[in-house]
């Protein structure tokens, strides 16, 4: 029984000085996007019983993580697509996704252009719910019976 005991403390003490030591993982280098973000990836291996590949990305340095990734490389992260996307993708989407921010704030200028108001939100409240008169709490029908 000492015997486990011993193996269990040593296998405590080994896993604790291991977790000083810094990761060797090395997978392969499947791109960059834009932001500078870096994907890697180790490959699924059935006869280790390892069904599924193993994906990540290391952003540039000082970023830690504050920009959004591209959609193409989110979904090949968590494994909605099989291939890393293509260069010409990723500029094709990005040329896309501007030339909507561009159109968007010409359509913006010619509404202020032609006189249009930002649109009214309603107030949040009981003001903002409609009012039938059929049901309104002034009516003889609603009011409940005086005792």
């Amino acid at each position: 029984m000492s015997g486990q005991s011993r193996n269990v403390y040593w296998m405590v003490v080994r896993n604790f000085i291991n977790s000083f030591k810094p990761r060797r993982i090395r997978g392969n280098d499947m791109g960059k996007d834009y932001i500078g973000n870096s994907y890697f990836e180790i490959p699924a291996d059935p006869s280790e019983g390892k069904r599924k590949p193993t994906r990540w990305y290391n952003p540039p340095k000082g970023q830690d993580f504050q920009d959004p990734i591209p959609a193409e490389w989110e979904a090949w992260l968590r494994m909605r697509r099989q291939e890393p996307p293509t260069e010409e993708e990723i500029t094709k989407n990005l040329a896309i996704a501007q030339m909507k921010k561009i159109n968007a704030a010409k359509i913006e200028a010619k509404r202020l252009a032609e006189g249009g108001s930002l649109p009214s939100i309603p107030e949040k409240g009981h003001q903002s719910f409609p009012i039938y008169p059929d049901y309104h709490a002034g009516d003889s029908q609603n009011e409940p019976p005086n005792k």
